[in-house]
């Protein structure tokens, strides 16, 4: 049993023995990089005083009290004591906690557990070790745990003791942008002093920034507070005014970039440290971590730039996707390249973090690519078109077809193909009918795929099928977006012709949902089937017809409702709970197809000679516009075929010994899941691990560059004039109601409010938990109450000048974590 272990001996593979921290430690020792002396109080010391079983069975109070309480062992105070006289004799140090579940390529810990600066002193070590111990179960760290879905009983902790770097500067770098993703960047924040003052955001830091070779931005901060360490130990916050000279000189955060630059390249990936220069001017390297909170990047042979759009989040899906759901996609997007550019082995189709993207990079560079693409989007997704717009002037992505004639070939070559014209002229000549035939689409693509093999069915009865509805569809809108040329109309009235559509297949569904509820409202033994858990038949009855459906119902690998009905009973549930006429949906659906009926008469009117037209057209749209959502519906039908011959595969797999259960098979693709041979288990196991990581990530893209940048996160202008302006730290913007708190400690924050703070320690933690945004009035953009905002996924400004004062509870405020900005609207009362 080792007690304590030198860094020098530490190698990445001990991660259970050392802890993250520690690890990390010994890596960049034995690398030969700048790393202050020192030692690790490993796990097995830590066991040999608490029991993890125990602790976690108990509060997070009374394990803390348990560990402060038990005394140290005279064995593991005689390592601690022999290992800190190699250091020297009373020499100051830091005693940081070392978490085995720290530093995680999914989750920091930034801060979680305690860290005890300057302590001079073997008594004085051994007790900082043992309070690391028991910050291991501190609310904030415990809720931290509970948050990524760490088992606590298999948490150890090891401490880190390292000699004390009496910093004249110190800070924070990351080795890519933070807030941007760009990984050529160094992200770098300095304040005289020691690091805490930087970590924990006491002040607003000199914020630099290093791109290749060249300091592209510097911003100043105030610096008014700087902690130093005291004689004989401990730490003092000393108020030294505001400062407007930078900390740092360029030749440092050069070095600076050179040494994080090395760290990276030592680990192979982006890394958050901690640095300090003493006042030799010895630059040393306090911690290094993986940047969790960076989405990771798609392969990129060619190396080039590349703009990939993801087509899981303009799906409303931010959830990762099965290996099985992403496999379907893969024989779909085969078929739809080979169909429209005439290449199944395009290589636009993209997986990256377990969701699918589409490489448009082209689509740009093509002057009809990127008109057509962003109009479509414009309506589908408008924020994505906005972030693909705003790429348009960036000479990497700069216009190399500006001929529309490849295009106009393409569009006429796939309409004569698929008949598109003769399709949209028969629905407009016979809307009816064109419904009709529709409708009957459903039946025929069951029975083909059912005759094909799975991946065969896929390939021929989604893409192909698309282009025999599409157009009935959208002569519908054609026919809106006529009369809005002929008739001046008023903001929304085009849109109020659109309420209560006909031949929606997702509004019958929802009101045979609806229908459902009502009969078992009305039924006294449904009802209390109901209400005792058991399945009434008006309900077997909706499944049977619905029960394909689902919520992410576009990944295949998910559960239909069929499957489990859990969603479909909690919205029946709250349906029970509606009282009074105008609030049932049939009733709101049929007021809102009277306002639409009313509003054909008004343009109608309006348009004198030409009224007739506006009814005829408007009746088109009226008929045909509700089959938008048809082309969807009956791919989700062929998914739910399908998942049922592969959960079949399953239950063989299962019944062979290859897998545990049937829904394993999700997590292979259709080759694996055929293999003649072989145990499964693990690469399910290995995959489960990877999807259930990416399930707990917050932050996903709508557009992403090869070089890390996300568009949508980078500042491209001066805020409004008159806003409030901070340092942007995490990307994303929200409006809502303010909630001003000097004092976590009893703090009540309602799910959505904006967290406006002076600033925050992990203490805070919990309140992150429910809060729509952040707004600090200290610290940098890597302080810990940025770092995670980020890893929350929460949009967050700090440094902002005034912030506690300006803002009000109550007051409803927007936060653009993109570009600093703190708009104030209005009070709203909260009281």
């Amino acid at each position: 049993m080792a007690l304590t272990i030198d860094f020098k001996s530490i190698d990445g593979t001990m991660l259970a023995i050392v802890g993250g921290k520690a690890a990390n430690l010994g890596e960049l020792t034995r690398a030969g990089l700048p790393v202050p002396q020192g030692f690790c109080v490993t796990t097995d010391a830590y066991r040999a005083v608490a029991q993890a079983d125990e602790l976690a069975s108990t509060t997070p109070e009374n394990a803390r009290r348990t560990l402060l309480e038990t005394a140290v062992p005279q064995e593991i105070r005689d390592a601690i004591v022999a290992e800190y006289r190699v250091l020297g004799d009373d020499v100051a140090v830091a005693v940081r906690s070392s978490a085995t579940a720290e530093d995680l390529p999914f989750a920091s810990f930034a801060g979680q557990q305690d860290t005890f600066l300057n302590v001079v002193g073997e008594d004085a070590v051994v007790d900082a070790v043992r309070r690391c111990w028991a910050s291991l179960w501190t609310d904030r760290a415990v809720s931290y745990r509970d948050t990524n879905g760490i088992d606590h009983t298999t948490t150890y902790l090891a401490v880190v003791v390292q000699r004390m770097v009496q910093s004249a500067v110190s800070g924070v770098m990351f080795t890519a942008n933070p807030v941007t993703g760009t990984r050529d960047q160094i992200v770098i924040d300095a304040s005289p002093g020691l690091g805490e003052a930087v970590v924990s955001g006491a002040v607003n830091p000199d914020h630099f920034v290093v791109d290749g070779g060249e300091i592209v931005e510097k911003r100043l901060g105030d610096k008014k507070f700087v902690i130093r360490s005291l004689p004989g130990g401990g730490t003092e916050h000393v108020e030294v005014g505001e400062s407007d000279e930078q900390c740092l000189t360029d030749g440092q955060i050069h070095a600076l970039a050179v040494l994080g630059r090395k760290v990276q390249q030592h680990y192979g990936s982006p890394q958050d440290t901690e640095w300090a220069i003493d006042d030799d001017g010895d630059l040393h390297l306090t911690q290094a971590r993986p940047i969790t909170t960076l989405f990771p990047l798609p392969d990129n042979p060619d190396g080039k730039a590349h703009v990939y759009f993801c087509f899981s989040l303009a799906q409303g899906l931010e959830r990762p996707i099965t290996p099985m759901g992403r496999a379907a996609f893969r024989e779909i997007a085969k078929s739809a390249f080979e169909i429209v550019i005439g290449d199944p082995k395009s290589q636009s189709y993209v997986e990256n973090g377990e969701r699918i993207f589409f490489d448009a990079t082209k689509v740009l560079q093509s002057k009809v690519g990127r008109e057509f693409v962003t109009r479509l989007l414009g309506v589908m997704e408008a924020r994505s078109s906005e972030v693909l717009r705003g790429l348009f002037d960036d000479p990497r992505f700069a216009i190399r077809n500006s001929s529309p004639t490849p295009a106009l070939k393409r569009v006429l070559r796939l309409a004569r193909r698929f008949r598109v014209p003769v399709t949209a002229m028969k629905a407009l000549a016979n809307p009816e009918k064109a419904v009709r035939n529709a409708l009957l689409l459903e039946r025929e693509v069951l029975e083909k795929s059912a005759a094909l093999p799975i991946e065969q069915a896929l390939q021929q009865c989604v893409v192909p099928v698309l282009p025999r509805l599409a157009p009935t569809a959208l002569i519908g809108f054609a026919m809106l977006g006529l009369v809005g040329k002929i008739v001046k109309t008023r903001p929304g009235e085009l849109q109020t012709v659109l309420r209560g559509l006909p031949n929606n297949i997702t509004t019958e569904m929802d009101m045979a949902m609806w229908d459902m509820a009502q009969e078992i409202r009305h039924d006294p033994v449904a009802l209390r089937q109901f209400q005792n858990g058991e399945r009434p038949a008006a309900l077997d009855r909706f499944l049977a017809r619905w029960g394909h459906r689902a919520v992410a119902e576009i990944d295949l690998g998910l559960p239909r409702w069929s499957d489990d009905p859990a969603h479909v009973i909690g919205v029946v549930k709250n349906f029970l709970r509606l009282q009074g006429d105008q609030a049932h949906p049939d009733v709101v659906f049929a007021r809102g197809a009277a306002e639409a009926e009313a509003m054909i008469d008004t343009l109608a009117r309006r348009a004198w000679g030409r009224g007739w037209f506006v009814r005829f057209a408007l009746r088109r749209t009226r008929l045909l516009a509700g089959l938008r959502e048809y082309p969807k519906y009956l791919i989700i039908t062929l998914f739910g075929a399908l998942r049922k011959r592969v959960a079949d595969i399953g239950a063989q797999l299962v019944a062979a010994d290859r897998l545990d259960t049937t829904d394993d098979v999700f997590f292979l693709n259709f080759e694996e899941m055929r293999s003649p041979q072989g145990d499964l288990r693990s690469l399910v196991a290995e995959r489960r691990e990877v999807y259930g990581r990416e399930m707990r990530r917050r932050h996903i893209p709508r557009v992403l560059l090869s070089d890390g940048t996300e568009p949508e996160a980078v500042h491209h202008g001066a805020p409004v004039e008159g806003d409030l302006v901070g340092t942007p730290a995490s990307a994303g913007t929200i409006t809502g109601i303010a909630r001003v708190v000097m004092d976590p400690v009893g703090a009540h924050l309602e799910p959505g409010e904006i967290l406006v703070a002076p600033s925050t320690d992990p203490g805070w933690t919990p309140l992150f938990l429910t809060a729509g945004g952040l707004v600090m009035e200290m610290g940098g953009a890597n302080s810990h109450g940025a770092v995670v905002a980020r890893e929350y996924g929460i949009p967050a400004v700090v440094g902002v000048r005034e912030a506690v004062t300006r803002i009000k509870t109550g007051e409803r405020i927007t936060v653009d974590g993109g570009t600093g900005a703190v708009l104030l609207e209005q009070p709203v009362d909260v009281s």
